[in-house]
């Protein structure tokens, strides 16, 4: 064989070898079972990321994050205050079918409840039982809000490492003030970084590490539960001053503090590219809720905010991000929910969510039997193959809150407020809630106000705490008063 043939089929060979194994290493990737992180803002507004329609907010990380996975433009969270939201995102169920609806921001002397009840209850199981149970070591960094009980302690409810507070808000310089920042059980002494979101990327990256160093072949599974840009307003000198052109000083320090809620989520992503574990790592950033009425948030083109009904209030942007899986620069615009958590990282675990346990005393067991026959044990689906393909199946999603409640079925959403008839609204193509169509469809409205009622009278319970009839008020108040703005320009004199 002449030299120049035998050094081309020579050359050929290789190159074989090295598609096979570059093939055999994609297939891997996709089937070994993945880590998984939760990334979560607090009170969050929709447009505040570049990638969403922000020119003052810099989140080149968030906006790199968007660019490397699936932006969904169209996704819900089980509630538009904290703690419901979490307890929904937390176990894939609509928190209201076990007394989850409203914030818990006292103790049980302030409720006339059962204190093992002033929470999350333990017959729910959440993410860190499931993935636990798949085989995964579980961490839950940061705020907590769902109970401050014995019972009701991370620790307790699927999470090997915890570090943060129970409490639903913290201020963020914790070494100069009275702290409440605990981990596993032990108040925290020695603090790595100053400013509270810094550590907390800090504690979750070092779970991370130790991990890897003692169980390099056990899968993690980490949420990042940050309480940025969440009221008090606090910032480091150093964030502020990249801000010193935006003169309003609330939404300079929103800026801020949503500017070091970025820098964590650049330093988890380059963290886990230097130790290889990035392409084989779903991740999913998303907020609560939508932005709130006093920190300085921009909610776009939605109409509300926090504690509403209203889109401004539910609706979020989400990022998914697998690079072995998922597509990358992709916009999904179909519907998409907190809940969906659940049954997308059990699928990628290879597993079966858990079976509910045994209902409570307090729960309508006939009811409990109904609702799990018609709607199912849990309320989200497996997203996986929607978000490689961009397909979007039916979805049907409920809230209430506050005297509120609301059903999404497809586009059509209805919106049964406190303080007026209900209203139907076509929310794929009038995202700000503008054009009130239950006149011009009267019947479409009673169809949808009967399936809200029909989902009422499945619940297993009442409410196990209440707001205080304050907050009705204010719900009422916000649904029409918050209407969509531009983006609070730098100037001092627009109150944000």
């Amino acid at each position: 064989m002449p030299a120049t043939l035998l050094a081309a089929v020579s050359r050929l060979f290789l190159l074989s070898l090295f598609l096979a194994f570059v093939a055999e290493t994609s297939i891997a990737a996709e089937s070994a079972t993945p880590n998984i992180v939760v990334i979560l803002a607090d009170d969050m507004g929709y447009g505040d990321m570049g990638c969403m329609g922000s020119e003052t907010l810099q989140t080149p990380n968030l906006d790199g994050l968007a660019a490397s996975g699936v932006l969904c433009s169209q996704a819900y969270v089980a509630s538009s205050v904290c703690s419901p939201s979490r307890a929904g995102l937390l176990t894939g169920r609509d928190p209201r079918r076990f007394g989850y609806e409203g914030n818990l921001n006292a103790s049980s002397a302030s409720y006339a409840t059962r204190p093992e009840l002033l929470g999350l209850p333990a017959s729910e199981r959440t993410l860190g039982d499931h993935l636990s149970a798949a085989g995964y070591a579980t961490a839950l960094i940061g705020k907590w809000h769902l109970g401050m009980g014995e019972m009701h302690h991370p620790n307790l409810r699927g999470f090997d490492h915890f570090c943060g507070m129970l409490t639903g808000s913290h201020h963020y310089f914790p070494t100069t003030m009275k702290h409440s920042i605990e981990c596993n059980g032990q108040r925290v002494e020695d603090f790595s970084s100053e400013y509270l979101t810094d550590f907390f990327t800090d504690e979750g990256l070092r779970f991370i590490d130790r991990h890897e160093a003692d169980s390099p072949d056990q899968p993690w599974f980490v949420f990042f539960s940050y309480n940025a840009p969440h009221t008090p307003m606090h910032a480091t000198e150093a964030d502020l001053a990249r801000f010193a052109n935006i003169e309003n000083k609330k939404r300079r320090t929103y800026a801020a503090m949503m500017f070091a809620l970025d820098r964590g989520v650049g330093r988890i992503r380059n963290h886990l590219e230097e130790t290889g574990q990035w392409d084989n790592t779903l991740l999913v950033f998303f907020s609560d809720n939508g932005g709130a009425t006093n920190n300085g948030s921009w909610n776009g083109p939605l109409r509300g905010v926090k504690g509403s009904m209203r889109e401004g209030g539910i609706r979020v942007p989400m990022i998914w991000t697998w690079p072995a899986k998922f597509p990358a620069g992709k916009r999904y615009d179909g519907v998409v929910s907190s809940l969906d958590l659940l049954p997308t990282f059990c699928s990628a675990a290879g597993t079966q969510p858990l079976p509910l346990a045994d209902p409570m005393s307090h729960e309508d067991t006939s009811n409990r039997k109904r609702m799990n026959r018609l709607v199912g044990t849990h309320d989200g689906i497996d997203m996986t193959a929607h978000l490689v393909d961009g397909s979007e199946p039916p979805r049907r999603l409920y809230w209430r809150l506050q005297g509120q409640a609301a059903i999404l079925d497809g586009a059509d959403k209805l919106l049964r407020p406190s303080h007026r008839p209900a209203e139907l609204f076509d929310v794929a193509s009038d995202v700000s809630e503008c054009h009130d169509l239950s006149a011009k469809h009267p019947e479409r409205t009673s169809e949808l106000f009967r399936e809200l009622g029909a989902w009422e009278s499945m619940l297993t319970t009442v409410p196990l705490w209440g707001s205080s009839p304050y907050w009705s008020g204010q719900s009422a108040k916000h649904y029409d008063a918050w209407e969509p703005r531009p983006e609070p320009s730098t100037s001092s004199k627009e109150n944000p």
